[in-house]
């Protein structure tokens, strides 16, 4: 049944509801064409129509926009709805109709709020206003737990009184109309009345929460244990891993988190995993991966000792080196500097082995949600983004992992560049694989090239897939050296 206050069903009469549930069919269409995201689609679509109170007699038509047919029409359907006099002063209402129906399960689906992004982009609503509804809807949830567990607390005192009615506190007091029984944490919290629901998603979707408790809302979105990510570390090794730990960089709670993870650590300013990570603003909680620090301190000073090899080599031999210009291989490396590279071999190559198995716990991490059911961004530099990749490689080989990733940020990743090793791992990712790269990261190209004797690397070189998550950005122009010897270095690959 339609709530009594839903937003949408109140502002918007049945043609407005139309271009409403019509522009996030064909956007999920554009979106997610995939064959294994179709019942996704559907899914998505079918529940949307009934959220909006259209009748059964649309779902044809919408099912036919999500399937891809129609796509013309978007632009159409969108100017409908910015014309409607009840939008016009708040076209945000439909982003957050869109949230609360999103979130009615306590599932925040990555490829859900990738579709709100998206709609919200096409309604010219500044994404920052999702970021505020977000943020809002939260606290409103917290509000509610925290009266939620007031109720619990009584319940347990009278149950204490009256230990002949524990079952019906326990059973009883979990059953809401219609005669379903929710599985509450300790099965003790009181359930939210559909009067009340109104108050804590935004003032829709309170039919769909007729159903739920805004307490068991909270424990799936967050985790049951509450404390996420920070709560997780690693008890024991696993297999060649010795430290596996999150570190929170900040200290609020989203809807949606991040997870950055560093490529290497050296003595100085970058000594420690949140260092460079200090001005990151991708969401309000946002963690950091503190993995291998013994070898990655080790690696980062075996690279600080080649770049001062280098710089030194080449202070000395200028002119000799003006032959770097016509270098394209690893394999025509000059002899002095693969002389003053063997300082790094043993580092690199434990350290490229290790991320390849964080990764791969990372994957099984995510996918035992111990971060709640929430859309997760990760972002790498160099052997952070190899984490990242072989995390995407190994959740891509497992069922039902499909919404959890949103975005994927790698950049210097030292992996293959090769579209073909890409693919398989698109269908993980909701929103855009952003790979940064730059064509002048000698120093990536030469210890990389030289280990593993591989031409295509991510870090170098746009990755040629066709596929509209696959962002290609070179960064060239904002990677500058630190010695003017150095200058002339951007030839070399």
């Amino acid at each position: 049944e339609r709530a009594e206050g839903q937003e949408l069903c109140v502002l918007l009469g049945q043609p407005g509801r139309f271009a409403c549930a019509a522009l996030c069919g064909l956007s999920l269409a554009r979106l997610f064409p995939e064959n294994q995201q179709s019942s996704f689609r559907t899914e998505f679509i079918q529940g949307f129509v009934k959220w909006l109170d259209l009748p059964d007699t649309v779902l044809p038509a919408m099912e036919a926009f999500a399937s891809g047919l129609g796509s013309e029409g978007t632009e159409t359907f969108a100017e409908i709805l910015l014309k409607d006099p009840s939008l016009k002063e708040n076209p945000a209402v439909i982003t957050q109709d869109l949230l609360s129906f999103s979130l009615r399960g306590g599932y925040y689906d990555a490829r859900a709020r990738v579709l709100i992004c998206h709609i919200t982009w096409l309604l010219r609503i500044p994404l920052e206003q999702l970021e505020v509804l977000e943020e809002s809807l939260l606290e409103s949830l917290k509000e509610q737990t925290e009266k939620e567990s007031e109720t619990a607390e009584e319940s347990r005192r009278k149950k204490e009184r009256r230990k002949k009615l524990k079952r019906y506190l326990l059973i009883g007091l979990a059953t809401v109309g219609g005669g379903t029984v929710i599985g509450l944490t300790g099965g003790l919290a009181a359930p939210l009345v559909a009067a009340g629901a109104a108050t804590v998603i935004g003032s829709a979707g309170a039919a769909a929460l007729g159903s739920t408790a805004g307490i068991a809302v909270m424990a799936s979105l967050f985790g049951a244990a509450g404390a996420g990510l920070t709560g997780y570390k690693m008890k024991k090794r696993v297999g060649a891993i010795e430290e596996f730990e999150f570190l929170p960089l900040t200290e609020g709670k989203q809807l949606h988190i991040t997870i950055a993870i560093t490529g290497w650590l050296c003595t100085g300013k970058y000594g420690s995993f949140t260092a460079p990570w200090s001005s990151l603003l991708r969401s309000s909680e946002q963690y950091c991966l503190a993995w291998e620090s013994r070898y990655l301190m080790e690696l980062g000073n075996a690279l600080d000792s080649l770049l001062n090899g280098f710089v030194n080599m080449m202070a000395q031999e200028a002119l000799k080196f003006t032959v770097l210009s016509g270098i394209v291989t690893a394999l025509t490396w000059p002899a002095s500097l693969l002389a003053v590279a063997s300082v790094i071999d043993n580092p690199w190559g434990v350290c490229l082995h290790r991320s390849a198995e964080v990764g791969k716990q990372l994957a099984h991490v995510l996918l035992s949600g111990q971060q709640g059911k929430r859309p997760v961004t990760l972002i790498g530099f160099s052997l952070g983004a190899r984490v990242i990749y072989f995390c995407l490689q190994e959740m891509a080989q497992e069922k039902d992992a499909q919404g959890i990733i949103e975005d994927v940020i790698l950049l210097g990743a030292p992996v293959e560049g090769e579209a073909k090793y890409w693919k398989a791992i698109t269908k993980v990712v909701s929103g855009r694989i952003i790979n940064g790269y730059c064509r002048a990261d000698w120093l990536l190209g030469f210890v990389y090239r030289t280990s593993s004797a591989q031409i295509h690397v991510a870090g170098l070189q746009p990755i040629d897939l066709d596929d509209r998550r696959m962002v290609n950005m070179d960064l060239s122009f904002v990677v500058s050296m630190t010695s003017d010897v150095l200058s002339f270095l951007p030839s070399v690959l």
